[in-house]
């Protein structure tokens, strides 16, 4: 990792180019280059390797697979995800309760959507959809770990608020830790006309997951929609409609 950043810039990139996996039971639209989607010239912004925006059907989803060195970071914005893990975690992912899992020396987990089954209710028909960010851990060959927590939706309301970091400075904050001390994830939900200021940092990456905003100086995001900022923090983020973004700010790069 490297603290050096090139020129200023601010690259728009429009949902419809994403990269995209459809499958009987999934929906998946990939920022970066992803499994067999890879393109050399787009593989990460700053730390940030992997933002997949995913839909998954009622009673189907990712089955057992491992991971390693790696954080991994997934935010709920419609239905619930049952996580559960080779570390002997398990439970229910739903809108505003942010899950961070560090594979670190290496982790089975799966995610799917069936909550039904853990509670022996009846089967619902709502497809979960998510977004699911990876980061790399600034120190690798630790042991795995996992961590959530619930963040209100008058919090969300409030502004952009640290749902994950591994910064000294959101050290007091509602966030979740990551084993990264250059990143911090924010969330916020934006009604029309609300704003928000972007951190001041080297790499920011803002991700418009549901709803339509307005950059300043880039003009309109709608849903899928990304912007990477490049030293270039700060402008004001405003809602055209109904919103929820998710901002990494990032204060070092991938070499």
């Amino acid at each position: 990792m490297t603290a050096l950043a090139p020129t200023p810039a601010v690259d728009v990139r429009r949902a419809a180019d994403r990269f995209a996996t459809r499958l009987s039971w999934l929906d998946s639209k990939h920022s970066f280059s992803f499994s067999r989607h890879y393109d050399p010239a787009n593989t990460h912004h700053g730390l940030l390797l992997v933002n997949n925006d995913d839909v998954v059907h009622p009673g189907t989803g990712f089955e057992t697979h491992p991971h390693e060195d790696m954080e991994i970071v997934t935010w709920v914005l419609r239905g619930s995800l049952v996580h559960q893990d080779s570390t002997g975690h398990s439970g229910v992912i739903y809108p505003g309760l942010a899950q961070r899992m560090s594979a670190g020396t290496g982790i089975l987990h799966s995610e799917k959507n069936d909550s039904w089954r853990l509670d022996d209710s009846a089967p619902h028909s709502e497809p979960v959809h998510f977004v699911q960010m990876w980061v790399l851990p600034d120190t690798e060959g630790v042991g795995p770990g996992y961590e959530q927590l619930e963040i209100g939706d008058e919090l969300l309301r409030g502004g952009l608020v640290p749902v994950a970091s591994g910064m000294d400075r959101y050290a007091d904050a509602s966030a979740i830790r990551i084993r990264n001390r250059y990143a911090t994830l924010h969330a916020a939900r934006l009604a029309p006309g609300d704003e928000v200021h972007l951190p001041d940092a080297p790499f920011l990456h803002l991700y418009v997951p549901s709803g339509a905003v307005t950059l300043e100086g880039a003009g309109r995001l709608g849903e899928g929609d990304a912007a990477r900022i490049t030293m270039a923090g700060g402008q004001r983020v405003a809602a055209a409609e109904p919103a929820e973004i998710l901002v990494w700010e990032m204060h070092a790069t991938l070499g």
